[in-house]
């Protein structure tokens, strides 16, 4: 396929600008289509992003979740779309006189568009060549249609061609950006559906073995706008490092066990659920969570004990560390010793509160493990559980300079009323929550100004596992005045006022909280 500008006058600068820019987002949005459609093709906008992630300095992540949060994984695909742009750009450019070196970079980088989407462990080799030949073909068709189309003696300047003529092609290049965009809506639809329905695969999971009593009504305190005990699905927080949420299929999924054990074996997925399930309520938390943050929640989880599979494969008494492998390859570790202690219960989980795991939170299977942050333990789409040392492996975020062993440090948070609000006079509740898993939660203090710290009335605790609500009834005066919060651990231990980030192992400090009484 040429390009072929058989003008002497080529388009000026602008508009071989433009004609690359609706040629590059051709391309990506045929590509995006072609991903959605195809099965086990890899998205080149996403497959660029997971090679970003790889690739992040230390100090990336945390400095990404403190400016966007759980909007992190949109800002990427955004940016990765607006430097495409850049760069199709260049290439139209480019094209004005060497159409044949305009050919050679966009092939080269299909190159790297390939091998970036075959580092996807579920991606289809024959399909995602076919999404990237289809992105250079379009490539090339379009940008040498378009720069042909302006390449005439009256076209070689925007502001020189006729009216119509320059309608044309402003018409023709929107059209095609217009066309682009809604192929790539259309290929992302499809692509965050799933090309093998997930949701329709799981069918329904067996009644629990051993259930959970459900929070009895002193386990939650009658406070407007305060964190329900149990965080709903829907809100639960959601970091990790997958840009689209992997779905795998069913029929050839298998949880592996392996490593240093005598008797290594996999399940499908029947069989996992067909073994005895086990509920218990535990609150999560990342260690990106600032003092006073939402990346945190308690919820209802239903699972195979992960003792039971350790006892089933017959661990060796020297491995250390338990490694979670996601399938798409995403690694996490911890100690053995934390899963084997008798006072908590670490769950391979198929299901959460009550339903069947939500793909954003680890369909069909992941490991939760009370009382450990959940970059070192809460391998989420996990396919293999290995045996280690601690010293034979580094889970993906350690490398990167965070902690090996993050137990969750004891934290609490204000919800009520929020930093900056105004309140009338008189009797306010400033209410929030608190969490130590699982060492559990003995009492709650709060200060109002350089007073002295008054103790908060707490629910009951579901469990040492799971965060609790507590509430101060204030008599609030007229003024601005500053209010916070501190927790005292099942150990007794006081929640520290020492101000530290997230990285590497936990913030730090009391949350604190400016309100005005009018």
């Amino acid at each position: 396929m040429t390009m072929p500008l058989t003008s002497e006058s080529p388009p000026s600068r602008p508009v071989a600008s433009v004609a690359g820019v609706a040629a590059g987002a051709a391309a990506i949005g045929g590509a995006e289509l072609l991903a959605g459609l195809l099965p086990g093709a890899a998205s080149p906008i996403i497959a660029v992003g997971d090679l970003v992630i790889s690739l992040q300095p230390p100090g990336a992540k945390q400095f990404v979740v403190d400016l966007f949060g759980e909007a992190d994984k949109v800002l990427l695909n955004v940016l990765i779309v607006a430097v495409a742009m850049v760069m199709a750009a260049g290439l139209g450019l480019l094209a004005r006189h060497r159409p044949g070196a305009a050919r050679i970079a966009i092939g080269g980088g299909a190159i790297l568009l390939l091998a970036a989407g075959l580092r996807d462990p579920l991606a289809e080799p024959i399909t995602t060549l076919v999404v990237v030949a289809a992105a250079v073909g379009i490539a090339v068709g379009v940008l040498g249609w378009l720069l042909r189309l302006a390449s005439r003696r009256d076209l070689a300047s925007l502001a020189e061609m006729p009216n119509w003529e320059r309608r044309r092609f402003l018409g023709t290049s929107i059209a095609v950006v217009g066309v682009a965009a809604v192929s790539g809506v259309a290929g992302r639809v499809l692509l965050d559906r799933g090309r093998l329905n997930a949701s329709a695969q799981m069918g329904s999971i067996p009644p629990p073995t051993a259930t959970a009593p459900p929070p009895s009504a002193a386990a939650s305190l009658d406070v407007p706008q305060l964190s329900p005990i149990v965080t709903p699905n829907r809100d639960f927080y959601r970091i990790d490092t997958a840009l689209l949420v992997p779905r795998p299929d069913l029929a050839t999924w298998r949880l592996r066990v392996t490593g240093m054990v005598e008797r290594p074996f996999e399940l499908t997925y029947d069989e996992l659920v067909a073994m005895p399930l086990h509920e218990q309520f535990v609150t999560i938390a990342c260690v990106s969570n600032e003092v006073g943050g939402d990346l945190v929640g308690n919820a209802l989880w239903s699972g195979v004990r992960l003792k039971e599979l350790l006892e089933r494969a017959g661990a060796d008494p020297a491995a250390t560390q338990i490694v979670g492998r996601s399938v798409d390859g995403f690694t996490a570790g911890f100690p053995t010793a934390w899963a084997l202690a008798d006072e908590r219960e670490a769950l391979v989980a198929v299901a959460m509160n009550g339903e069947p795991l939500p793909p954003n939170h680890g369909f069909p299977a992941r490991l939760i493990v009370p009382g450990l942050y959940g970059y070192v333990s809460a391998t989420k789409w996990l396919a293999e559980i290995e045996l280690t040392t601690l010293d034979a492996f580094d889970g993906y975020w350690v490398p990167l300079g965070w902690d090996k062993e993050a137990p969750i440090l004891t934290q609490s948070r204000i919800d009520v009323p929020r930093d900056g609000a105004r309140v009338e006079a008189g009797t306010v509740a400033v209410a929030g929550v608190a969490w130590a898993p699982d060492r559990g939660i003995e009492g709650v203090e709060v200060q109002i100004d350089e007073s002295g710290w008054e103790p908060a009335e707490l629910s009951a605790a579901i469990s040492d596992a799971t965060w609790v609500q507590f509430v101060r009834r204030w008599d609030a005066t007229p003024g601005e005045h500053l209010v916070r919060v501190r927790a005292v651990d099942g150990n007794g231990e006081i929640q520290t006022d020492q101000k530290t980030p997230p990285p590497p192992d936990g913030a730090r400090g009391h949350h604190t909280i400016r309100v005005t009484v009018t």
